[in-house]
């Protein structure tokens, strides 16, 4: 039966996110349950496309994102795939009707980083538009269920939160994006010079989008509101302590949450949401 390969797909898009996410997993238990199975599917899909271009080192790396990109629309268009994360993406896209262009673009962004770019301002504004800021589009579209005015409604504010994710991850990642895979993602920066006064201009920015995404978090359906404002806490704590770490620090070492502290957010987050503080 077919329901059977359905449910293992969903079922290898889960493990995937557990594999490698503690964050977004906790975050994914706290949706309703009628929504984490598909939330699940964006981000195995999401997770794989970033192993392609970060991880397979010994592979050819442009011939495996090709042959990905071709299976995710063969599979969009047929509605089924033996390659069980595309299976379910594609069953969750054709389910809530998500835009296709958002995985077009998600799929550009991924191509940049199979080369070796020099970020100027506007190439800059657009990885973050297709690595992050069209996920968290995807994401809304399950989130208000169809409802077009609403999703029109939030549309600013889940572009602002993916923003502000992806840009701690790169503040994050920064040691193994220069060194390992020489990346620079933010523009007019050498990492020669990269020092207390650069990060905390790009802090700066991160936190005003932080703001502005509370805003619409709080306008989120009951199903997500919790959920999402939980993966917001977690990087909103990670991003503390990339402020309150160094910038030779931040050049040398991954900075992280423990996942003691993580569960400690959950509880703390879940208090804020009860006592209705969000």
């Amino acid at each position: 039966m077919k329901k059977l390969f359905d449910e293992l797909s969903y079922e290898i898009s889960k493990g995937t996110t557990k594999k490698y996410s503690t964050s977004f997993s906790l975050g994914i238990l706290a949706l309703h349950a009628s929504i984490r199975n598909s939330i699940y599917a964006i981000y195995g899909f999401v997770r794989l496309a970033d192993e392609i271009v970060d991880s397979f080192h010994d592979f050819d790396k442009p011939l495996l994102l090709e042959r990905f990109k071709e299976q995710t629309w063969q599979s969009l268009n047929e509605g089924i795939s033996l390659n069980p994360i595309l299976h379910s993406f594609q069953e969750t896209v054709n389910r809530y009707d998500i835009d296709k262009n958002l995985i077009k673009t998600f799929l550009h962004s991924m191509e940049m980083d199979l080369q070796q770019v020099n970020y100027n301002t506007d190439l800059y504004n657009q990885y973050i538009l297709g690595s992050a800021e069209v996920v968290g589009l995807m994401c809304l579209q399950i989130f208000v269920n169809g409802d077009k005015e609403k999703y029109e409604a939030l549309k600013p504010y889940a572009m602002k939160l993916g923003s502000a994710f992806q840009k701690v991850n790169f503040l994050r990642d920064l040691k193994d994006d220069y060194q390992v895979l020489g990346r620079i993602y933010f523009p007019g920066i050498e990492m020669q010079v990269f020092n207390n006064n650069i990060k905390s201009r790009i802090e700066e920015e991160i936190a005003m989008e932080f703001q502005e995404a509370l805003i619409g978090i709080k306008k989120l359906p009951t199903t997500s509101r919790f959920g999402v404002y939980l993966a917001y806490n977690y990087y909103l704590s990670l991003f503390n302590k990339i402020k309150n770490t160094t910038a030779d620090k931040i050049l040398n070492q991954r900075i992280r949450i423990p996942n003691g502290k993580k569960m400690s957010l959950m509880m703390s987050s879940y208090l804020q949401y009860k006592m209705a503080l969000i």
